[in-house]
């Protein structure tokens, strides 16, 4: 059976959730696992061309911040200014959420970021 986009997209979101929660846990090799899962997502994704990149922005709206900004991050080069504008406001809060939106933005300025290569 074909996974949708949809299907993908909320892979990708729970295991960004699931990865999060077992970090603040202390249990990095769950994090570790969810995080292997959220890129599986991303690369089949991928295999859909810029349509499964713009399925993915639908999590622009998410109503966890560590969705939107795990979205944004991957989608800085397909979505500049919409990502940017998630990872900027996400970037204003506080937390680790907040710090890795600011070093997400840091490494695209520099030039350095390589999620989804062209």
């Amino acid at each position: 059976m074909a996974v949708t986009l949809e299907q993908l997209v909320e892979r990708f979101a729970h295991h960004t959730v699931a990865q999060t929660e077992a970090i603040f846990r202390g249990d990095a090799k769950t994090g570790n696992k969810h995080a292997r899962q959220r890129v599986a997502a991303f690369k089949k994704l991928r295999t859909f061309g810029d349509a499964g990149r713009d399925a993915l922005a639908s999590l622009f709206a998410h109503p966890n911040v560590d969705v939107r900004t795990m979205a944004a991050t991957y989608l800085l080069r397909h979505r500049t200014k919409e990502a940017v504008a998630v990872l900027e406001e996400a970037a204003r809060g506080q937390g680790l959420i907040a710090f890795e939106a600011g070093q997400a933005l840091e490494r695209w300025k520099e030039g350095a970021w390589a999620l989804d290569p062209e």
